[in-house]
């Protein structure tokens, strides 16, 4: 796709989100997880997805009412994924929730852009398992086939019998959400599509759960961003897709506008396997207020990274600290810690927190939080949902390799 921006003198396309689709723990739809938000709501519950004999402690965000026949209209369910029926379902919910039929979207030029760290990981821990115990021949080929990771975006597709459409997987991780939304973004603004259909999705998996435990990083209880006594993350898992387009388009069939996409910033350092580094991580924020056309005073909030370990904490506290001056420290959430940290979702699942926080006007809490750590030294707005005037939101999504991607949104104003 060429996605070169408009040239000199061409006016740039403002692309704004018009409808939200979120499968989380605390809340399925716009409205539940809003309340969920508002709520400070905890989806922490023991995990039932796979076996967790041997571990020591096994909590995490499982997704527990989500019944796929209830989304996908067009293919079986059996053939898709967790993951893939999660990004398929919050897909649907987005485009009712934009006031918008599968025709509609049909007779566009259409992006589908999703994220993921894990992509069908909990078939392929299936499959992994049913080779240790009976061999290849015991595969079971509807479940080998839902593997690839392009079934995350190509699901939708199908679903929604789309046929002018690109249709992309990102996979850099726990930034992926982030990344997807920035190239639905690009993609509108310079014209080559006309909808955007962007976010992540991951499903609980024991890959991933016992890579983090062995990291020591699995919190035996609940996630406490930026809490003094913080032990880790608790995976979680679930969707957030959102309907991007734009603002003539929006305006055209006056559709209902969350906020506008003001623009976003990637830096990849490599600096680390699994370390965080500060300065990359000030320098992302720093592209993402330069191409948004902001300054840091202009942000009312940052929805951070914030996954409750001792390193990123510290660390992304630390970068926010070095853009924006000790004494101007913007108020500093996690919702990480109401649904986990749900991998390639998370940004994603992030943005519609910070479009929804814009619409109505109150800052999500971080709950769990008792004492703050002096090193991170935030306002995280603990327990308790704050209502605020809210105009530009920052949100930050923070990747294993240094895949650093920063989203800037903004409440629609007209130019008027």
């Amino acid at each position: 796709m060429n996605t070169a921006l408009p040239g000199p003198g061409a006016p740039r396309r403002r692309v704004v989100i018009t409808g939200l689709g979120v499968v989380t723990s605390i809340g399925i739809g716009v409205d539940a997880f809003a309340a969920g938000l508002k709520e400070g709501r905890s989806g922490v519950k023991p995990i039932t997805a796979f076996d967790t004999e041997g571990f020591a402690h096994a909590n995490a965000c499982e997704v527990t009412d989500f019944d796929p026949a209830q989304w996908l209209h067009r293919v079986d369910p059996e053939e898709l994924g967790r993951a893939s029926q999660f990004s398929v379902a919050a897909a649907r919910m987005a485009l009712a929730d934009a006031g918008l039929a599968d025709e509609d979207v049909r007779a566009l030029r259409s992006l589908v852009s999703v994220g993921t760290t894990d992509g069908e990981s909990r078939d392929l821990d299936h499959l992994v398992a049913v080779g240790l115990d009976g061999g290849p021949e015991e595969y079971a080929p509807a479940v080998a086939r839902r593997i690839p990771a392009g079934r995350l975006s190509s699901g939708i597709v199908r679903d929604l019998a789309l046929e002018d459409v690109e249709a992309v997987t990102i996979p850099t991780a726990c930034a992926a959400g982030n990344y997807a939304v920035g190239y639905g973004y690009d993609a509108l603004r310079s014209g080559d599509v006309d909808i955007a259909l962007c976010g992540g999705a991951d499903a609980l998996c024991r890959k991933t759960f016992t890579g983090f435990y062995r990291l020591g990083t699995i919190a035996p209880d609940v996630c406490q961003p930026f809490d003094r006594d913080r032990q880790g993350i608790l995976t979680g898992e679930g969707a957030g897709i959102l309907v991007m387009e734009s603002l003539d388009s929006a305006l055209a069939r006056g559709a209902r506008i969350y906020a506008e996409v003001l623009g976003y910033g990637l830096a990849c350092d490599a600096h680390h396997a699994v370390a965080p580094d500060r300065d990359s991580i000030a320098r992302t924020i720093e592209i993402a207020h330069r191409n948004a056309g902001v300054t840091a005073d202009q942000i009312d909030f940052v929805s951070a990274h914030g996954t409750g370990t001792k390193a990123n904490d510290i660390t992304e506290a630390g970068a926010i600290r070095k853009v924006f001056g000790e004494d101007a420290m913007p108020r500093t959430i996690s919702i990480k810690s109401m649904i986990g940290h749900s991998m390639g979702a998370a940004s994603a699942v992030a943005a519609a927190a910070c479009a929804i926080a814009l619409t109505e006007g109150f800052i999500p809490p971080t709950i769990n939080h008792h004492v703050t750590d002096p090193e991170c030294g935030v306002d995280c707005v603990p327990n308790e949902a704050r209502e605020a005037d809210l105009e530009i939101v920052q949100n930050n999504a923070l990747a294993f390799g240094g895949n650093n991607a920063v989203l800037i949104l903004g409440k629609y104003r007209s130019a008027a």
